[in-house]
């Protein structure tokens, strides 16, 4: 029989890099099952998890992947470690526990789901937006602490930057191609500065990262390109960021991949108020956040249009380390608040 514990421990247990899901999807379906609910693994290997059959529903939406590196899984004292514990395991097995404690709500249908390749191409997210009737509520499975609620998460959009040229000899007046990637950098950093002046709050700044670098020659032609993530704010949308970027060029050319605006939902709703009653009733005194990094938040707000929020044990700081762990006493907090959150939202 297993419990909150041997859930959590099971699931960081099985390694599950996108793409590599389906051990421990299989494993969440079979707990779930063990607990009472309606559970199976959908068509693209989301792990589905249903309590109730009422027309309401609320939607607790986790992600069963992780980014690559495996962590030793061990517990010491109140702390597990492993890969996932925090980004985002712990959400995706407090939803399932909580629910359980919740149980079965007259009128309403809880409703777990452990996405695929959230940490990729998200494609269980768009699965669900395809699929699936928009539900009245959605919480999103990420860290956010156990007395705090997570109301936005920024955009996101990445791109690569290729200056490819002919060869010339290194005595020549002309800049080489790796010089000329380096400069649209420089002045791509200089630009995101000048649009950040005067914005006080982080959630507001447009923040370019350069995750990549490559250069090569064949002996006529030489090439550099660029990999660069641009964390997008509310106001600027992905199409606004590809002309921002694209006015930098020097010459260069652009691949961008697919980018998700910015998500930020209303502190005044029954979710939030459940949230933070439930912080309250634990002993916490509940706060909000705005996260900088982008979620499946960003993908299913917009489109089902209904409050939306993300909840989660540990620290978002560990989130991709080699440090990730999470505390077993905040795991069970959450589940306490979200639990009782549950309760009070279907109690009409």
């Amino acid at each position: 029989m297993y419990n909150e514990e041997t859930l959590l421990t099971g699931l960081v247990e099985r390694y599950s890099p996108t793409g590599a899901e389906a051990e421990a999807a299989a494993f969440l379906v079979q707990v779930m099952e063990e607990w009472g609910f309606s559970a199976y693994m959908d068509e693209v290997g989301n792990a589905v998890g249903m309590l109730g059959d009422g027309e309401r529903e609320i939607l607790l939406l986790g992600h069963i992947d992780t980014v690559p590196g495996q962590i030793p899984v061990r517990r010491s004292g109140d702390v597990l470690h492993g890969r996932g514990a925090v980004d985002a395991k712990g959400a995706l097995a407090c939803f399932a526990a909580a629910a359980a404690q919740a149980g079965a709500r007259r009128g309403w249908r809880l409703t777990v789901v452990g996405a695929v390749g959230e940490e990729g191409d998200s494609r269980g997210a768009k699965h669900l937006l395809q699929t699936h009737t928009p539900p009245q509520m959605v919480i999103i499975g990420e860290p956010s602490g156990w007395d705090r609620v997570t109301l936005g998460y920024k955009g996101g959009m990445w791109f690569e930057y290729t200056v490819r040229q002919p060869l010339a000899h290194t005595a020549s007046q002309q800049a080489s191609a790796c010089e000329q990637a380096v400069d649209f950098w420089m002045r791509l950093s200089k630009a995101a500065d000048d649009y950040n002046k005067g914005r006080k709050k982080l959630f507001t700044h447009l923040n370019p990262s350069l995750r990549g670098m490559f250069s090569e020659d064949d002996g006529l032609y030489e090439t550099a390109r660029l990999r660069i993530s641009l964390r997008l704010p509310q106001d600027l949308p992905p199409s606004e960021a590809q002309e921002f970027v694209r006015n930098l060029s020097n010459g260069g050319s652009f691949q961008f991949e697919e980018g998700v605006p910015a998500w930020n939902d209303s502190k005044n709703t029954p979710l939030v108020r459940a949230l933070l009653a439930g912080v309250r009733a634990q002993g916490g005194i509940p706060c909000f956040s705005f996260k900088t990094g982008t979620s499946d938040m960003n993908l299913v707000a917009p489109v089902w249009k209904c409050p939306a929020v993300a909840y989660g044990p540990g620290d978002s700081n560990l989130d991709h380390t080699p440090h990730e762990h999470v505390l077993i006493s905040e795991y069970k907090a959450c589940i306490a608040v979200l639990a009782q959150a549950l309760t009070q939202l279907t109690e009409t």
